[in-house]
Order: C-alpha cells, then structure tokens, then sequence
C-alpha cells in the first residue's frame, strides 16, 4: 500500500512539472562505469542547454570526479526528499538516461516531448531479471502491474548486441522497435591501449606485488543471505604455479558481513581502492559465475582464460534463472566442483573468447561513445 501510495504521489507531483521546459538532459546514475559518456556530451551540448547527474550516494567518488569536470551533480534517495526536490528536476529533462531499474518512473507522467532511454550497467547478462526471474511469477498481480509500468517507460534501449536486445525483449516485454544496437560506451575504455596503459600504472602503484604475475581475479556475483567461502581451488592451484597471484573481488556487502581477513596467505589479496575494471586490466584468469564481469573481461587484450565455477548451476537456474542456451555461448564449461576448478585453474588453457564476443559484444569496437552522442545529443540537436 505504501508503495502504491508513493507512486500515486509521484504522479501527482509529475503532472504538475508535465508542462515545464523540457531542455536538459538528465542522467540517473547508480553506477559509476560510464563517466567518459557523461563528460563527452556535456561537451556537446548546445548553450540553451545542461547536463544533470542525479547520483545513488553510494558512489560518490564518480559524482566528485563529474563535479570536477563542471557537471551538476545532486545526490538522490528515496521518500519525500526525491518527490519534492529530485522530481521537477527530473521533469526538466529533454533525455534522460537511465543505468538500471528505477521505481519511480513507474508513477511518473512521461511527456511526449521527454525521451527515456535505458543504458544498462552490463555488456550482457546470465541471470534473468524482470518477468524472466522465476520468483516475479509468485509475485502479485500489482506488483507485476508497477514492474510493467516501469519497464514500459523506456523508449530506447541501447545494447551491444541482438542477444542483450532479446534480453529486454523477452525480460522487460520491449517491443523491437526500441532496441538499438550502437554499442555500450562503458566499454570502449576495454579497447582503449591508452586506458589499460594508464589504468595498469595505477594499479601497480596500488598493488606493486601484482606486476609481472599470472593475476587470477575471483568476481563471484551477488548472491542475497550468502555466506562467502573462498574455494579451495582457488588456493590449492597456487602451489602448482609459483608465479600466480590471486586476488579476491567482492561485492561490498560481501565485506561487511563476512569476515575474510583470516586469510593468511600472502599470495592472495583483495583490495577496496582498486574497482573491478581497474583489476580486470591486469588479469590473465578471471574466476566468475554469474556475473556480467565476463562480458568486460573478454574484451581485455590480457583475457588469457576465463573459468566459470557454477557449484549451484542447477539451483540457480530455478531461483534466479539463466538466460537460455547457455551451453551454446558460454566460452568455457561450467565447472561444478572444487576439484575441476583446481585442474582448470593448473590448466591455464587459453579461453577462445571469438564467438562468445559475436554474440555478445557485436557492436562493442571502441566507438560506442561517438554513436550514443550522435544519435542522443547532436542529433536532437539539430532539431532545436
């Protein structure tokens, strides 16, 4: 009820700003991994116009670096405080870019001079999510109506691939029309030499004891109520290579729930001032699951070998849900057990990533940015 409450007055809020000027464009940002994009069409933008960030307070050093750049940044949470302040600005928007699932936008009044479009926070996906998550069906008959609503608010979804198009075909019910297949700015820094050139140096400032070893990163995905157990494979595989590294990369609240500094081993690390893409620049094998890490991975001239280790494979296939023929385009097996785990670690065979990218990362080529510009800011441009 309350929820439903919340939307009514989203609503209301929303019609009464329907007529204002819609000039801005605004960028809702609840991950900080396209910061290039935002900087590159603030410097396209025309004089009538501005770019607003609207940032999760949680990253808050991406916000800090925009600011520095000269971009409006305002944090943003839910409740009255969003409604009052947040919305109308929101309202303001010509475009407004969207980096994940915001419930607000199921309430909100959506012009038909304002254009919404989604630009995911993942390459791609293995996990289903919206009505592909198998526990949405349980779910009820309202709720399922405010998922809708939100999904139905994007007019464009830009992808990388037919294959995360279908994803949001099949997963948000978006009709093909509204897929655009111009690639995922957030990648292009993947195909940058000057980016991992720069990224390394920072890493290795960071962490010197990685430089000149075999870097074998452990990205498991966030799993709710998991207790996080680092697989012995992991380390036993260290004995049979004396220059192999491994580092540990967690979701934040595995951190703080989990107790992992009992391990004392000094050739396994795990380091909170380095994030995920930074750590990807330096890794020959990366360890996942389910996480999209594998999609940013692949694209890395240093991607030597990518392991799945899926122990709950058949489980998560019918908590969460898999995307379909995972066997079709997954570069490696999934590995089930620690014992595998360890024999493929020892392995290092290298990973054959071409297919996986065809399918996965098809207009993923180092010039995403210039596309989204193109078609978001000069292109709209010219018509004002």
């Amino acid at each position: 009820m309350l929820k439903f409450l919340y939307l009514c007055l989203i609503r209301m809020v929303s019609g009464f700003f329907y007529f204002r000027k819609k000039s801005n464009i605004i960028y809702i940002m609840s991950f900080g991994n396209n910061l290039n994009l935002i900087k590159r069409m603030a410097l396209k933008l025309s004089d009538h116009q501005k770019i607003i960030v609207l940032y999760d307070p949680k990253i808050e050093d991406a916000a800090i670096d925009l600011a520095a750049f000269g971009i409006k940044t305002i944090p943003f949470w839910n409740g009255l405080h969003f409604v009052f302040r947040i919305l109308p600005i929101v309202m303001s928007g010509k475009t407004i870019f969207c980096d994940n699932y915001f419930p607000f936008l199921g309430g909100m009044f959506h012009p038909k001079s304002m254009k919404i479009i989604q630009l995911w926070h993942a390459n791609g996906a293995i996990k289903k999510f919206g009505w592909g998550d198998p526990s949405t069906s349980k779910r009820s008959r309202l709720d399922k109506q405010r998922f809708q609503a939100v999904y139905n608010q994007f007019d464009e979804y830009v992808v990388a691939s037919k294959a995360m198009g279908n994803v949001f075909i099949n997963n948000y019910h978006a009709d093909h029309s509204k897929i655009k297949l111009l690639g995922y700015p957030r990648s292009d820094r993947y195909l940058s030499q000057l980016w991992i050139d720069k990224i390394r140096k920072r890493v290795y400032r960071v962490a010197p004891e990685l430089e000149q070893k075999r870097v074998i990163l452990y990205a498991p995905t966030y799993r709710k109520g998991f207790h996080f157990n680092p697989p012995i494979g992991l380390f036993k595989a260290l004995s049979a290579d004396p220059n192999a590294v491994v580092v540990l990369r967690l979701h934040p609240i595995f951190y703080r729930k989990n107790r992992i500094s009992y391990i004392n081993n000094p050739r396994i690390h795990f380091y909170r001032e380095l994030s995920t893409s930074e750590l990807l620049s330096v890794t020959n094998t990366l360890v996942t699951d389910y996480s999209s890490v594998a999609f940013d991975f692949s694209l890395l001239p240093n991607a030597h070998s990518l392991i799945f280790f899926m122990y709950d494979l058949d489980q998560y296939r019918l908590t969460t849900g898999i995307q379909e023929h995972l066997d079709n385009w997954l570069p490696s097996k999934p590995i089930k057990n620690v014992d595998d785990l360890e024999n493929a670690i020892k392995d290092n065979r290298l990973t054959d990533f071409k297919h996986f990218n065809q399918v996965w990362n098809t207009y993923n080529d180092g010039h995403a940015t210039e596309r989204v510009v193109q078609r978001y800011i000069l292109k709209d441009n010219k018509g004002v």
